[in-house]
């Protein structure tokens, strides 16, 4: 990925739609709903409530992890596996937003080559 915090080329972004309530997929099946978003130039993320399936969890996903928005169906498509996903840095609602944390998240997601979504 070479830039994680920014939509891929192709991709639209959500900016016309909101995408808060779409489902998430996963390359392995659902892991969520939008909770929050933000398409902020070069900033752009979702935050993904993970319901039971973490116990509750949110997570943070970069723009650049989204390879799919399917505003008919309500999904969002993520070219990264639940595990992938699960092992990020920890959400903290009190800090996602802070430069520290969004680098560490950008450099944990940007370990993992580009990966188209395969369905």
């Amino acid at each position: 990925m070479s830039e994680p915090w920014s939509y891929r080329e192709g991709i639209d972004s959500g900016t016309d739609v909101s995408l808060v309530g779409f489902d998430v997929e996963a390359t392995d099946g659902k892991i969520g709903t939008v909770d929050e978003e933000s398409s902020a130039v070069g900033e752009s993320y979702i935050v993904v409530d993970t319901g039971f399936w973490i116990f509750g969890k949110k997570v943070v996903l970069p723009a650049g992890t989204i390879t799919r928005i399917d505003q008919q169906e309500r999904k969002v498509y993520v070219a990264r596996t639940k595990e992938e996903i699960k092992d990020a840095p920890e959400f903290d609602e009190n800090t996602y937003k802070d430069p520290t944390y969004r680098q560490q998240l950008g450099d944990y997601y940007s370990r993992y080559p580009y990966q188209p979504y395969g369905r």
